[in-house]
This record gives C-alpha cells, sequence and structure tokens, in this order.
C-alpha cells in the first residue's frame, strides 16, 4: 500500500514538472564590478499557483558562473534545483514572455484570417463571373424573348458582370495589400526573435515547490567573468604653488549579453576569484647562472618609468571640473584591510557592447610640492613632479592619469601608490623651459695604456638654465659605473659637490635655480681594466 501511495506522488511530481515552464525576465538592480568580473544581482516577480513549478528565468548573462548562482526567495517557497542554461528552448517561449513578440504575432494571425476571407470573397466573385458567361446564350433565336425581354436581358447582364469584375478587383487588391502587410510582420518578427536572441542567450531554470498560490519576488546573484573595471585620472593643476585637482573615475567594460539599466553600481578592487589559500615557504636553493648580461650602468633609483610622460602635445582642453564637482557628493568609499570599494548612489547605463565607459567616482585636492627632476644621462629634459606625502589616505590605486597643466593637456602618466616610500611622485609633464646639456670635455678625456691595465677617464660638463620668470627647484641625477669584477677599478674623481651613493653610483644634487640663472656642474671618473679585455658598455 505504501508503494501505490509513494508511486502515486511521484507521478503527481513528474506530471507538475511536465507542465509547460513559466517564463519571466529579469531585471539588473544591482552590479557590484571587480577587476577581473562583477556580481549581478537581478529581481523578478511573478505568480506562482501552488505546488511544484518549472520557472525559466531570461535575461540572464550569457556567461554566469553556475557555481556562483543564489536564488533568494520567500520562506513559502523551496528551491529544489537550479540550473544555468545557453541552449534552452520552447515551442512557448516568443508567444508568452516577449510582449513585442507576441503582438507581431497576434497580427500576423488576423492578417492571415482577414486573406482568407479575401480569397474566398474573391473565389466567390469569380465563380459569379464564371456563371454570367456561361448563361449569355439565353438570348439566342429559339428563346422566345421578344426585344423588350431581350434588352432587359442584356442591361441586367452587363451591370452584374461589371459589379462582379469591379468586385473581383478590389479585393484583388486588398489581397495584395493585405500579403504585402504579411510580409512585413513576418520580417519584423525574425528581427525581433533575432534581438532577444543577441540580447541574452543565459537562462536559469529553477524547479521550486510554493506552498501559497500568489505573488512571489524572487533575488538571482551569480558571479560573471565578463566585465572588468580599471582606475584612471584626470590631473589638473593651474600653477606650482596650488593644490592639484585629481579626479578619480573609472573605464567600466562590460560584455556579459544583457544591457545594465539604471543599475547601482559598486567597483570594488578586491578578487573574487584568486585564491585565498595561505602559501607554504619552503626551502629555497641557490643555483648558477650561465651568464650575465650587463646592460649599462643605470639602475632602478635612475630610471625614468614613473615619471616619463607619454605624447607631448599642445592641444587645449576645456575643464570639466565644475560639471562633475558634486559627484564625490554621491559616492561612498568603503575601505576594509583587503580591498577598497566605491558605492556610487547615482544610477549608471553600461551596455553590452565592450566599450570602455567613463564613471566618475570622486573629486579631491590634493596639497603637493613641486620640484624640477632630470636625469640628462637618459634624456636631456626636464620633468615637472609633484611630490605627495601621506598619500595612502587618498584611497589611490594604480591606473593612468591625464595631465593638463596650466589648461594644456600635456601628456600621460602613471600613478602607482603600490611603493614603499613615504612619499608618491606624480609628474606632470616635461618642462622645456628648463634647458639641459651634458657634453663630454674632450681635453679631460682619454686612453692611457699600462703595463697590464688599459686607463680610461671620462669627464662631462652638465649645463641647466632656468629660462622660466620664477625660481625652479630641480633635483639632478647623473652616475658613473660599477665594477662587478676585481679586475676592474672605478675611482670618482670629481662630483661637484654632489650627493653620493657609493652602492648604485647615483650622484644627486639639488638645485635652486633663479629666473635665466644658468650652472654648470662636473662630473668626472677613471676606469682601468685588463687591455686584453672589452667593456662594450663603458
Amino acid at each position: 500500500m505504501k508503494k501505490i501511495h509513494f508511486l502515486f506522488a511521484f507521478l503527481i511530481s513528474v506530471f507538475a514538472f511536465a507542465q509547460k515552464p513559466i517564463f519571466i525576465s529579469a531585471k539588473v538592480k544591482a552590479v557590484t564590478v571587480y577587476f577581473n568580473s562583477a556580481e549581478i544581482s537581478q529581481t523578478t516577480s511573478l505568480v506562482l499557483p501552488k505546488g511544484t513549478s518549472e520557472i525559466v528565468i531570461k535575461n540572464v548573462s550569457d556567461y554566469a558562473n553556475q557555481n556562483t548562482i543564489q536564488i533568494g526567495a520567500p520562506s513559502t517557497v523551496t528551491v529544489l534545483s537550479v540550473q544555468f542554461t545557453k541552449d534552452y528552448v520552447s515551442e512557448y517561449e516568443l508567444d508568452e514572455t516577449n510582449p513585442a513578440i507576441k503582438k507581431v504575432r497576434d497580427s500576423i494571425t488576423l492578417v492571415k484570417k482577414e486573406i482568407q476571407k479575401v480569397e474566398n470573397a474573391r473565389d466567390s466573385e469569380s465563380k459569379a463571373i464564371e456563371l454570367l458567361d456561361k448563361n449569355q446564350q439565353i438570348s439566342g433565336a429559339n428563346s422566345g424573348l421578344n426585344v423588350a425581354e431581350l434588352m432587359k436581358m442584356v442591361d441586367y447582364y452587363k451591370l452584374k458582370r461589371t459589379e462582379a469584375n469591379n468586385n473581383y478587383d478590389a479585393l484583388d487588391e486588398k489581397s495584395t495589400k493585405l500579403n504585402g502587410l504579411l510580409v512585413k510582420l513576418n520580417s519584423k518578427l525574425e528581427i525581433n526573435s533575432s534581438k532577444e536572441e543577441k540580447t541574452s542567450k543565459g537562462k536559469i531554470i529553477i524547479q521550486v515547490m510554493n506552498e501559497i498560490a500568489g505573488n512571489v519576488d524572487f533575488g538571482i546573484n551569480y558571479l560573471t567573468g565578463a566585465a572588468n573595471w580599471k582606475p584612471f585620472y584626470d590631473l589638473r593643476s593651474n600653477s606650482v604653488v596650488e593644490p592639484i585637482n585629481l579626479m578619480y573615475k573609472a573605464q567600466v567594460i562590460q560584455n556579459t549579453g544583457i544591457d545594465w539599466k539604471k543599475v547601482k553600481l559598486t567597483l570594488s578592487s578586491g578578487n573574487p576569484n584568486q585564491n585565498n589559500q595561505a602559501p607554504n615557504v619552503n626551502p629555497w636553493f641557490l643555483k648558477y647562472q650561465e651568464s650575465r648580461n650587463l646592460n649599462g650602468f643605470i639602475d632602478s633609483e635612475s630610471k625614468l618609468e614613473e615619471v616619463v610622460v607619454v605624447g607631448y602635445g599642445t592641444q587645449k582642453k576645456k575643464s570639466s571640473v565644475g560639471a562633475v564637482s558634486s559627484i564625490s557628493n554621491y559616492t561612498t568609499v568603503n575601505e576594509n584591510q583587503l580591498n577598497i570599494s566605491f558605492d556610487i548612489d547615482i544610477p549608471y547605463d553600461i551596455l553590452s557592447n565592450g566599450k570602455a565607459h567613463s564613471v566618475a567616482l570622486k573629486e579631491i585636492k590634493i596639497p603637493a610640492t613641486f620640484k624640477y627632476y632630470a636625469a640628462p644621462r637618459v634624456e636631456k629634459e626636464a620633468f615637472l613632479l609633484a611630490e605627495i606625502v601621506d598619500y595612502s589616505k587618498y584611497n589611490l590605486l594604480k591606473g593612468d592619469a591625464n595631465i593638463i597643466f596650466e589648461g594644456m593637456y600635456v601628456g600621460k602618466t602613471t600613478i602607482n601608490p603600490s611603493q614603499t616610500s613615504d612619499t608618491l611622485n606624480l609628474s606632470m609633464g616635461r618642462d622645456k623651459k628648463i634647458s639641459i646639456s651634458r657634453e663630454k670635455v674632450a681635453d679631460k678625456s682619454g686612453t692611457k695604456f699600462l703595463s697590464s691595465k688599459k686607463e680610461q677617464t671620462f669627464t662631462y660638463d652638465i649645463t641647466v638654465r632656468n629660462n622660466k620668470k620664477e625660481t625652479a627647484n630641480l633635483l639632478l641625477k647623473d652616475q658613473y659605473p660599477l665594477s662587478p669584477d676585481k679586475e676592474i677599478e672605478i675611482e670618482l674623481l670629481q662630483n661637484d659637490g654632489a650627493k653620493v651613493n657609493s652602492e648604485t653610483g647615483i650622484l644627486t644634487w639639488d638645485l635652486n635655480l633663479k629666473p635665466n640663472e644658468t650652472k654648470k656642474i662636473r662630473i668626472s671618473y677613471r676606469v682601468k681594466y685588463p687591455k686584453d679585455k672589452v667593456i662594450d658598455n663603458l
């Protein structure tokens, strides 16, 4: 008896799930975008009958991670299973879920019915004409009709034949128009269907058991890898005595298959896909390197990677600070031990087209100390640097920055707060009003051959001129080579008061240049090494 009851319950369950599924579209309400993914929150509502039902949720990202899908439902609803697919096919889908497509299909049905009516009427008129034509011989010689009756018959025939022809022509014209309309409706159906498919192929199929029939609200959350964001900045400064106006922005890119319309946007520096397993420390064994190529003596301290500006230009760029100065009032910055997030109260529209969408986050006035920097051995131009102390409180992230100095767009730089020094240097571009030259002094340089050694002396004059109308503080750097081998002897002969770092070979001068002032600095060093050897980077 128990087996019979169990079988009966099982069949009820099977028949229930065999019923036509319920189709419903989900709306995107909020999105949290990470550097390499996004968490999408959607909602939907439908009238759900009591018992078991299968629900197909449309307008879901084509690239939803099934393992991260979470369904929120009232306590009266039990979610039995969740499945993500891009290949769900149903004959009911276009008829019942898309109002635009349903309207076109209903119109097609009405037009087809009207065409059938016209075809029937036209067929009747055709039969009437055929009947009239077949009976036109009734007025023959043996019919017994007199002239008056014959004239009446002729008039009747002409009237009916003309009326039938006119009706047939009118119906034929109507049929042509209706068939043309049918072609347009079918074409529109194809376009709408293709748009529906193009918008989103992703669907979440859930099977639920509902205790009470009525309206039910569902929440859907999942991760997708088809979205990302990266920070970038606008750096604006009107002079070297004013703070920097930093506009914090984001470039958001998404290709999830669904458009985000009027969504609450959150941008996070976190990474939900990263491995959270703490690493183990294994034994560290040293090994020999077969060869080492020394390509020059400049080390990381003197490289200009952090200050090089790409693309010097003179194009004017209109200031937009006033237009977005209140954006900070709509952005909440949340900082914890692991990441930084920006909650934006202004709803945003971000289309699924793979293009970068600019999102303004906040504007900051940052106090800065300006100075010029030059390393003429690498590049004979001066760079304006803005030194920022206590920069960690601004929640900056690594990103590119546009530089607008004195109302002029001068190029790009990179902001990289991931460093150990207590001062952040931002490059504000090249300043051609500070002239720099580095020339070899021929009569103080030369080569000598000793018994077993080759001795080379190098002397350079560095000339710096300030062509500006105000005083310029210049941090000047140069260098002398270091010896990787005890057979190579290096001696610094002259440094003209530089701060010497003997471990790196870096020479540093802090110069204060008055308007139109010129200063000359000389450096000299001597290198001795075996005369049978060749140093290719000296």
